[in-house]
């Protein structure tokens, strides 16, 4: 029988090597343990490798924290931190005129955020704000995560602190830097504020879209309430919106913004901060936006003047950023008389001269019904108001047309064949077609759901006013042209026009001074100075007539003859002391009006002459204070003594007398003590009036832009007179017993003994 045996080993040959590439198995290999000095060997490389791997993971942190964190703001600054607030303009009598701003801002206090808002933002942005250090260490983890699984960056991790430090001091960029910062000042803002702080300086900063930053001021533009009125549904979508403005705007975006609303719903009720049946009943309920248009402004073009002198005295960043308060010249119940006055004394202009229907429409290129806009629309316009409308359906005997965007409340107007009947056609159909923009001034009766207005005409023709007190030099009504919201051109204080003979009482002033009276005589009748033959508005003459009478009638022939005897400097000399800046050539013709000058130089100048000879120069601010209510600035109105007392009486008796029986007698009506002057230039292109009350100066300027005509016998008596009336009437209400300097001195029967009849 055969048996097995292991082979025996090969022996190695004696001097042979063992080949490299064998070796011994290892203990591990054969299963024998290792000793136990071995083991705690391992161990402790093993320790030491760890440590020094944690030691260059917290060097770098270190490192890192501090390279990012050099030339970051110092947190002590966030003590004395004020956000970008709203200047606000206030009237002499303390009422609210407007507004600017870089940033729309209202800052309340904690207690001024409605806890259901507080909820609804903790819940959607920040669940765990309450109880952690400035970071979110599970959040963050679970955020990068997600990114490096998606291999993008759609999760965040940004806790309320961190989004609050981003937009205190850093940039929006998405990079690894900005993170670290942000972490960083986080934790530093949680060290120095408490819950409370943190939340109201994020509620007051934080941007929620449409130029609105601030809860209070997302809350008072899309619901018109206070913040701390929000209701759930409104709570929840302002808590939305911090993720993305424009993204989730639901001016913008409505559909995305209800969604967004819902998921804000939806967290609000697994915290438990609200019931299934309350998330289920918001969830189910409309956007209910109550977005009020801004009421029209009432002093446009003051407010532009005022923020102009603004920037220049405290620049443009303090002004719009600081929330300062400055307290106007302005009366607004005079402005908003000044605002009716002109654009009805413009429009009763218009009527007079007849439908011209001459209509803009709008529908080319990309216009349509539905998309067009006009600037009018950006306020809301109320009964008695002027406003440009887009003619949408046209019947024989019905206009319709629009004041606002398809489906606003109150966009609708329907005019009835009553409403344009001036304009001398029958139908509708003739009279606009749809796309047309036409003028209308709104009724105070509605029709249905529609407006009823009436069918004005807008041919470009402007008009200005200003008013002025006499003794302080305060700005109390201005008014630069039609329609601030088609051109902001301000016509009182920036357009230089023709003055017409609202000149002569410069040269008028020069006479009296060089001794001539109200009483003297002179000739009014065919004269010629070299090649110039000048003639009367009326093309006749009346031969001899008194100063007064001269005056008072607006007689061309003795004002040229008045100044050609002082001299036409003496008389540019007299109106540059009056504050006048023109440049004004020295030809005789000036005497007449043929001077360019602003109708902010010419109210000044008037001012003068029941101010006893005192100029003050007109000025629009009174008083400037900061957050705090410290005043930084104070006007002081410059004062000049234009005249002598003497000099100043004697031009108010002739003053006095256009209004009592020259060429302004309409304002006689009035019955009060007034002064004034008309002016009117050549091819009737300006029509003025200037004139006073004891207290009060105001001046009208009626033309064109185009300096086109504005017709036959279109004077100043005739345009700009009515619209002088209609503010003065309102200017002088309750100053029954108020008198011009002097007054008390002089027999009530004496001030007509100066114009005798003219032979």
């Amino acid at each position: 029988m055969a048996t097995t045996s292991n082979p025996p080993p090969t022996e190695r040959p004696p001097g042979a090597r063992l080949d490299p590439r064998q070796s011994a198995p290892s203990r591990r290999q054969i299963g024998v343990p290792l000793p136990a000095h071995s083991r705690r060997k391992l161990a402790g490389r093993s320790a030491i490798v760890a440590l020094v791997l944690l030691a260059a993971i917290t060097g770098s942190l270190a490192g890192l924290t501090l390279v990012y964190s050099f030339n970051l703001p110092q947190i002590q600054d966030l003590e004395h931190y004020k956000p970008s607030t709203i200047t606000d303009l206030y009237d002499r009598k303390g009422r609210i005129v407007g507004s600017f701003a870089l940033e729309r801002r209202e800052v309340v206090a904690y207690d001024g955020f409605a806890p259901v808002l507080r909820q609804a933002v903790i819940s959607i942005e920040d669940k765990n704000f309450e109880s952690h250090w400035g970071i979110n260490v599970f959040r963050v983890a679970g955020a990068a995560w997600h990114d490096i699984r998606s291999h993008g960056r759609a999760q965040g991790a940004s806790t309320l602190t961190m989004q609050l430090a981003r937009n205190l001091f850093l940039s929006s960029d998405r990079t690894a830097m900005r993170k670290v910062q942000e972490a960083y000042l986080a934790v530093q803002i949680e060290r120095a504020f408490t819950k409370e702080q943190i939340f109201t300086l994020y509620g007051n900063q934080i941007y929620l879209g449409s130029g609105n930053y601030g809860f209070e001021a997302a809350s008072e533009y899309f619901f018109s309430k206070h913040v701390r009125d929000l209701t759930l549904t409104e709570a929840a979508l302002l808590a939305g919106l911090p993720k993305g403005p424009v993204a989730f705007s639901p001016v913008l975006n409505p559909e995305r913004a209800l969604r967004r609303r819902n998921v804000v719903l939806s967290e609000m009720e697994s915290d438990g901060k609200i019931t299934h049946a309350q998330a289920e009943a918001a969830r189910n309920a409309p956007l209910g936006l109550n977005m009020a248009l801004p009421v029209g402004l009432a002093a446009p073009w003051f407010q532009d003047a005022v923020r102009e002198e603004l920037d220049k005295r405290f620049g443009t960043e303090e002004v719009h950023e600081d929330g300062l308060r400055v307290d106007t010249t302005l009366d607004l119940d005079l402005q908003n008389v000044a605002n009716r006055a002109v654009v009805d004394g413009v429009a009763a202009y218009e009527r007079r001269h007849g439908w011209r229907s001459k209509l803009e429409n709008v529908l080319a290129g990309d216009v349509t019904l539905d998309n067009y806009r006009h600037p009018d629309w950006a306020v809301l316009a109320s009964p008695g108001d002027y406003v440009h409308a887009l003619v949408t359906r046209v019947l024989p005997l019905e206009v319709h047309a629009r004041i606002g965007p398809p489906g606003q409340p109150g966009s609708e107007v329907v005019l009835l064949p009553a409403d344009w009947q001036w304009t001398g056609v029958r139908y509708g159909d003739a009279l606009a077609k749809p796309g047309d923009i036409i003028y209308l001034r709104i009724a105070a009766a509605t029709e249905s759901s529609a407006h009823r207005a009436s069918l004005e005409q807008d041919s470009g023709t402007q008009g200005a006013l200003m008013a002025i007190d006499n003794t302080s030099g305060d700005v109390l009504a201005m008014v630069g042209g039609r329609d601030y919201a088609v051109s902001v051109f301000n016509r009182a204080t920036q357009a230089e026009r023709q003055t017409g003979s609202s000149f002569k009482p410069y040269v008028y002033t020069a006479a009296v001074e060089d001794g001539v009276k109200p009483t003297d005589i002179i000739v009014d009748g065919p004269v010629r100075f070299g090649s110039y033959v000048p003639h009367n508005y009326e093309n006749d003459y009346k031969g001899a007539m008194t100063i007064a009478n001269a005056f008072a009638e607006s007689r061309n022939i003795p004002a040229l003859k008045l100044a050609a005897r002082l001299g036409i400097r003496k008389v540019i000399d007299m109106a540059h002391r009056f504050g006048v800046t023109s440049n004004i050539p020295p030809y005789l013709p000036v005497a007449l009006g043929a001077v360019e000058i602003t109708l902010q130089e010419q109210v000044a100048s008037y001012a003068v002459f029941p101010n006893d000879g005192v100029r003050v120069a007109p000025h629009l601010i009174r008083k400037v204070s900061n957050a705090d209510g410290i005043t930084l600035w104070q006007e002081t109105p410059a004062v000049d003594q234009v005249l002598d007392q003497q000099t100043a009486r004697t031009m108010m008796t002739l003053l006095r007398g256009v209004i009592a029986h020259g060429t302004g007698v309409a304002a006689a009506q009035l019955n009060h003590p007034l002064g004034g002057k008309t002016g009117t230039t050549s091819g009737f292109t300006d029509a003025w009036f200037l004139g006073f009350s004891p207290s009060i100066t105001c001046g009208v300027w009626v033309g064109n832009d185009s300096r086109e005509s504005l017709g036959e016998k279109e004077t100043g008596a005739a345009t700009a007179l009515p619209i002088w009336i209609n503010f003065m009437r309102a200017a002088i209400a309750g100053k029954d017993n108020e008198q011009f300097p002097g007054d008390e001195d002089v027999a009530p029967s004496a001030d007509r003994s100066a114009f005798p009849s003219s032979p």
